[in-house]
C-alpha cells in the first residue's frame, strides 16, 4: 500500500468511528484504486458490508462517514455512486507535491523497511561436472530480481548458490578418469568442460550397467568423504573447473553469489539424524532411518517417508537441505529463506520444511519460503531442447540471443543510415541481447510455464526489454537534443495541466507500493507490469495528438515537463535495475 492510500485508510478508518462509535475501531475501510478513472482514483467499498450489521441502507452509511471524512488536503469532495460506493479523486495540488518531494529524493520515494531482516536468497544451484542448462535459467534470474530488491529496501540479504558438488556422482567421475584420463584428476584446467560433462555422461553409463564399477565408484566416495589426499585433491580440481565454467555465465548475466555447496554441510549430517533420533522423529524402515509425513502417501495410499540416512549408512539431499536449514538459522541468524527452484520440486521442499518443525528448529520469527516456477517451453509447447533433443545450454541460448540483437541492430543502422563505433555496436547488442532474456522471463508470472522466443523478446513493441530500453533512451535523447541536464533542473515545481500528465503523475507515485508488494510476495512480473504501464503511460504524455511540446514548450510548463521526463527515466532505470537490466542512453 503507497503512502497516499494509507493516509486515505486511515482517515476512513477515523470516519467510521465518529460516526458509528469506537466498536468499529481497526475496521478495514476496503479502499482499492478504482476500477475506472471516470470514478476517480479510490473507491472504499465498506458501506456495503456494514449494511446488515448496522441494519442501514448502504448509501445511508456512506454519507454518513463521507460526513466525518476530511480529506480535503489529499482530495477532492468525495463522492457516493452507486450502492454506496465512496469515490475520491485526489487534488491536482496534491499530486504535485508529491512529485516536487520526490524530484529531490534519490529513492524516488520508495521508503526503506522500517524493520530490516536478515534475509537468505538460495537460487541458481548448479551441479559440478554438468554444464549450465536452461532449467538453471529461471531459478538464476529470478533469484538475482528477489534479492536485489530486498537489498534496495534494506534487508540484510545473503545470497547462496548451493551447489551440488558432494555424493556418488563424483566417485563415479573420478573412478572413470582414474581409468582414462588421470591426468584430469592431478593438472588443473586439463579438461574443458564440455570433455568434463562427456566424461560424466560416460561414467553415469558405466556405473548404471556395471556392477564392479559401481564398487570402485562406491569406495571412491568412501574415500572422499575420508579426505583421502588424491581423492580430495581430485575432487577440489574438478570442482574448480566447473566453478570457472559458472563464473562466465553469471558475468554475463551479472549475478553474484556466494558459493556454499553441499560439501559445506557434510560435517554437520550426523548430528542432523542423531538430534532427529532424540527427538523421537526417527524411525527405521528397511535399514533406513526416516520420518514419516503427514499428508503425503505413496502410490499405494501408504505413508511416506523422507529418508535422512540410508541403508548404507549414506545421506542423501534431504539430509543436506536439513542441515543446510539448521545452519541458515542458527548461523546466519537468518530470519526469512528464500529457496528459488522449480515447482517439480515442491513436495521436497513441503516435506523437508514438516521434518525441520516437527523437530522444533524452526523458531516463530522465522519464514520459510519456496518460490516456485514453472518449466521454458519452446515454440512447439514442449520442454525447450536443442534440435538434436539434448538440453539446451544456458551459454548457447545467451550467445543467440546476443548474436540476433547485433544483426538486428545492424539492420536499423543501415535503414537509418546512422554510424556507429564497433564497440557501441558490441555493448548495445549484449545488453539488448541479455536483458530480453531476462525480461521475457521475469515478465511472466514465476509459476506458470512459457514459451521462449526470440522474436518476441527482441520485438521493440509489446512488454519487452527492447520496449523499455527505448522509453529510457528516447527520454535521455530529449537531454541531449535540448542540452539538458537534468539533474540541474533544481527544485522548480511540476505543474499538471494536461489529462495526460495526471495519468503519468499518478502512475509515477505508484512505485513504492509496486516494490513493496513485489518484496513480499516475491513476484517480479508486477514490477515488469509497472514498467511496462510507465513506458506506455510516457509516450502518451510525450505523443498526444500532436505532441507534448516539452523542449519549444514556455515556462514554467517546459521545465514542469521536463521534470515528467526525468522522474519516468529515472523510475524506469531503477525498476529495470531491480530486475538485474542495464540501461542504454544512446540505442
Amino acid at each position: 500500500m503507497n503512502a497516499t492510500q494509507e493516509k486515505l485508510k486511515l482517515q476512513l478508518e477515523q470516519a467510521i468511528v465518529a460516526a458509528f462509535g469506537a466498536d468499529f475501531a481497526g475496521l478495514d475501510p476496503i479502499l482499492v484504486p478504482a476500477s475506472n478513472p471516470k470514478f476517480g482514483d479510490y473507491q472504499a467499498n465498506v458501506a456495503l458490508s456494514l449494511s446488515k450489521k448496522l441494519g442501514l441502507q448502504p448509501r445511508a452509511i456512506a454519507a454518513a462517514i463521507v460526513d466525518k471524512l476530511d480529506v480535503s488536503e489529499i482530495c477532492e469532495p468525495p463522492e457516493i455512486a452507486g450502492p454506496g460506493f465512496i469515490n475520491l479523486k485526489l487534488k491536482t495540488a496534491y499530486l504535485e507535491a508529491q512529485l516536487n518531494a520526490i524530484q529531490a529524493d534519490s529513492r524516488l520515494g520508495v521508503p526503506a523497511a522500517k524493520t530490516p531482516k536478515r534475509e537468505i536468497v538460495d537460487f541458481s544451484s548448479p551441479n559440478i561436472a554438468k554444464e549450465m542448462h536452461v532449467g538453471h535459467l529461471r531459478s538464476t534470474i529470478i533469484g538475482d530480481s528477489i534479492a536485489r530488491i530486498l537489498e534496495f529496501q534494506g534487508h540484510d540479504v545473503l545470497r547462496l548458490n548451493h551447489v551440488g558438488d558432494w555424493g556418488t556422482q563424483f566417485g563415479m567421475l573420478i573412478a572413470y578418469l582414474r581409468e582414462v584420463y588421470p591426468e584430469a584428476l592431478t593438472t588443473a584446467n586439463a579438461l574443458d568442460i564440455g570433455d568434463l560433462v562427456s566424461f560424466y555422461r560416460k561414467a553415469k553409463l558405466r556405473f548404471d550397467t556395471d556392477a564392479a564399477f559401481q564398487e570402485t565408484a562406491r569406495q571412491e566416495v568412501v574415500r572422499l568423504q575420508a579426505g583421502a589426499e588424491d581423492t580430495l585433491h581430485a575432487w577440489k580440481l574438478l570442482c574448480e573447473q566447473s566453478r570457472r565454467e559458472f563464473q562466465i555465465i553469471y558475468e554475463l548475466l551479472d549475478i553474484k553469489l556466494t558459493e556454499r555447496g553441499e560439501s559445506f554441510y557434510n560435517s554437520l549430517l550426523s548430528g542432523v539424524v542423531e538430534d532427529l533420533d532424540k527427538s523421537g522423529l526417527l524411525v527405521e524402515n528397511q535399514g533406513a532411518k526416516c520420518v514419516f509425513l503427514e499428508g503425503f502417501t505413496n502410490r499405494e495410499g501408504e505413508p511416506l517417508p523422507l529418508i535422512v540416512q540410508k541403508s548404507d549408512g549414506g545421506y542423501n539431499y534431504a539430509t543436506t537441505d536439513l542441515a543446510s536449514l539448521r545452519y541458515r538459522i542458527q548461523q546466519d541468524q537468518a530470519k526469512r529463506i528464500i529457496y528459488v527452484t522449480d515447482a517439480g520440486q515442491g513436495n521436497h521442499f513441503a516435506q523437508f520444511f514438516q521434518v525441520a518443525r516437527k523437530a522444533g528448529w524452526i523458531p516463530d520469527d522465522v519464514e520459510l519460503v519456496h518460490v516456485p516456477f514453472g518449466l521454458v517451453l519452446g515454440e512447439d509447447g514442449k520442454k525447450l531442447k536443442t534440435r538434436s533433443g539434448d538440453t539446451v545450454r544456458l551459454r548457447d541460448l545467451l550467445d543467440e540471443a546476443v548474436s540476433r540483437a547485433h544483426a538486428d541492430l545492424k539492420t536499423r543502422l543501415q535503414e537509418e543510415e546512422r554510424q556507429e563505433t564497433e564497440e557501441f555496436i558490441n555493448e548495445v547488442a549484449r545488453i539488448v541481447g541479455i536483458s530480453a532474456v531476462k525480461y521475457a522471463d521475469l515478465s511472466q508470472n514465476r509459476t506458470s510455464n512459457y514459451i521462449f522466443s526470440y522474436d518476441k523478446m527482441l520485438d521493440f513493441k509489446g512488454n519487452t526489454a527492447p520496449y523499455m530500453l527505448y522509453a529510457y533512451a528516447r527520454i535521455q535523447g530529449i537531454s541531449r537534443k535540448g542540452g539538458i541536464n537534468f539533474k540541474e533542473l533544481g527544485n522548480n515545481a511540476v505543474l499538471l495541466e494536461h489529462e495526460t500528465e495526471l495519468a503519468l503523475a499518478k502512475y509515477l507515485l505508484q512505485l513504492d507500493e509496486i516494490i513493496s508488494s513485489v518484496g513480499q510476495d516475491l513476484l517480479p512480473n508486477r514490477l515488469c507490469e509497472y514498467l511496462y504501464e510507465l513506458s506506455k503511460k510516457f509516450n502518451q504524455f510525450y505523443d498526444r495528438n500532436q505532441g507534448v511540446q516539452v523542449l519549444e514548450a514556455e515556462e514554467p510548463q517546459r521545465t514542469s515537463r521536463l521534470i515528467l521526463c526525468d522522474l519516468t527515466a529515472r523510475s524506469l532505470k531503477l525498476g529495470l535495475s531491480l530486475l538485474g537490466i542495464q540501461v542504454l542512453e544512446r540505442m
